[in-house]
């Protein structure tokens, strides 16, 4: 697939990044940005704010606004060059245009474009939803399906439309279904690049075509996750399935409790202070935190 000037061809492994807020609902600049700083450190091929692990539901715009200024800043200042794709996410065509033109305005490099939505849709008003955001900036767009906790989410037609438009050029699945993903693969493969999401395996879906993944745990586990795609990358299996194995008990922890109340959870327990995730979400249970601490400790993260 031809790359566009403006896409710089996203790949690997994008860690969902916390949003680390305190009780008067001021982001901890600080804990943010030495969290970009550990992550890109470790390997990382680039960074998501406010995706589901980001807490974007539970965050006014003056607070996503900050988390995202807070990461490009700590991202500018690494050795390395990785990008920044930032999650817009709301209920009007109009705020989500605007959302993406803002950010695309501060410098991200791409746009991870949720839908959010009280009243159900229909195929055409989803299609007008990304749409307004695809058109709203010259940046790459991943759209985000997530059919657990959308209202409205993306059917395969609503895809195949997408894919014409010349800004979408990702897509990133958080269905636990990797039969759904064969199938976009199969349609629109040719035009939209695939990351998998932590409700996948991800060696799976880097063997049925996969970019890689953009999930919340690798912010846990970067070092290990870059390690696993690169395995996938080589083709070399035998390898890539045993560290998928091992890293896939930190899934079946994850998948137990409140997501970003593991994430968080399991930061604070590698000296992260990036606080409880936002009420009314209740932080990860004592028995949540010894279950993500055992799982760490087999993984060598602590």
């Amino acid at each position: 697939m031809t790359q566009s000037a403006q896409d710089p061809g996203f790949h690997g492994v994008f860690p969902y990044l916390v949003s680390p807020v305190d009780a008067q609902g001021r982001v901890l600049d600080a804990v943010l940005g030495r969290l970009v700083e550990h992550l890109v450190a470790a390997g990382v091929h680039g960074l998501t704010p406010l995706g589901s692990t980001g807490e974007f539901a539970y965050l006014d715009w003056a607070q996503r606004r900050r988390v995202v200024e807070v990461v490009l800043e700590a991202a500018r200042g690494c050795e390395r060059h990785v990008p920044v794709v930032a999650g817009v996410a709301a209920t009007t065509n109009a705020e989500a245009a605007r959302q993406t033109a803002e950010f695309a305005a501060m410098g991200v490099d791409g746009i991870l474009a949720i839908l959010e939505a009280y009243f159900p849709l229909n195929e055409d008003g989803v299609v007008a939803y990304f749409t307004a955001i695809a058109e709203a900036s010259d940046k790459p767009v991943v759209l985000y399906t997530n059919p657990t906790f959308q209202r409205s989410d993306l059917t395969l037609p609503a895809i195949r439309r997408l894919a014409a438009l010349p800004t979408v050029r990702y897509l990133k699945d958080a269905s636990p279904n990797t039969g759904r993903l064969l199938s976009i693969l199969n349609a629109v493969g040719d035009r939209l690049r695939v990351f998998s999401a932590s409700a996948h395996i991800p060696a799976a879906v880097m063997l049925i075509g996969g970019v890689g993944w953009m999930a919340g745990p690798a912010c846990v586990v970067p070092t290990l996750s870059v390690r696993l795609y690169e395995l996938c990358r080589e083709g070399v299996w035998d390898e890539a399935m045993a560290l998928q194995r091992r890293l896939w008990r930190l899934n079946e922890a994850f998948a137990q409790y409140n997501l970003a109340a593991c994430i968080k959870g399991a930061l604070e327990l590698q000296g992260f202070p990036v606080g409880p995730p936002l009420p009314p979400q209740a932080p990860l249970s004592e028995a949540g935190r010894a279950e993500v601490r055992a799982v760490l400790e087999a993984l060598g993260a602590l």
